[in-house]
């Protein structure tokens, strides 16, 4: 395990400009992943629908062919989905937890947890000992956008933690795409007031791919 200080150069300067960035880091796994060009926060519901499987099994594989790094939370749902076809797709991928790493929430994730340790990355702003707490979710969230030069959004209702993650990403500038969804699906309420909001709708891989090229 590696820590970093905001004082320190390694520190992503990124996650500098949020509000309130964290004064330190728990690093496990290739921290050079903080430093790719393109990095991609990739959020969605954790009680998302199928619909954000197959979306993801799009438009990931071309993302990792281009070396867009995944940042996602390791929750249920979106975030596992998109940590796992990144792995699969042969991309890279950052993990963003809730607690420290003696932890892992949900515990069904700890061994794609202890497979991002050992081959892309996890990062904690905890000490390894500390359990996930409800409080440290949103706050979470930050990080997430933080490290991020966009933000894409699978399926989200509205007053979600998704939904205030995207709001973060929105404060600090950040890029934010959203998947659209059927007018009366529960879980695109809030991508679609979303774009109404002036978020990007995302197609293909390409809308993607042609902004984070120009960041």
């Amino acid at each position: 395990m590696e820590w970093l200080t905001i004082h320190d150069e390694e520190y992503p300067d990124l996650l500098k400009e949020v509000y309130d960035p964290p004064l330190l880091l728990f690093c496990k796994g290739r921290t050079e992943l903080l430093h790719t060009p393109m990095k991609l926060a990739i959020i969605g519901a954790r009680k998302c629908t199928p619909y954000t499987g197959k979306v993801l099994t799009r438009l990931i594989p071309s993302l990792s062919q281009h070396c867009v790094t995944v940042i996602s939370g390791l929750a249920r749902g979106a975030d596992t989905i998109a940590h796992e076809t990144t792995i699969r797709s042969g991309g890279k991928t950052i993990g963003v937890i809730a607690g420290g790493f003696d932890h892992i929430f949900p515990k069904e994730n700890a061994a794609l947890a202890s497979h991002m340790m050992d081959h892309h990355l996890m990062i904690s702003e905890y000490p390894p000992d500390t359990r996930p707490e409800k409080w440290q979710f949103p706050l979470r969230n930050r990080i997430i956008s933080g490290l991020s030069h966009a933000v894409l959004v699978t399926e989200a209702q509205r007053k979600s933690g998704t939904y205030s993650t995207a709001d973060y990403a929105l404060n600090e500038g950040r890029d934010v795409f959203c998947i659209p969804g059927p007018l009366f699906a529960p879980m695109s309420e809030g991508t679609n007031s979303l774009i109404q909001e002036g978020a990007r709708m995302v197609i293909s891989a390409e809308d993607i791919l042609q902004e984070l090229s120009q960041s």
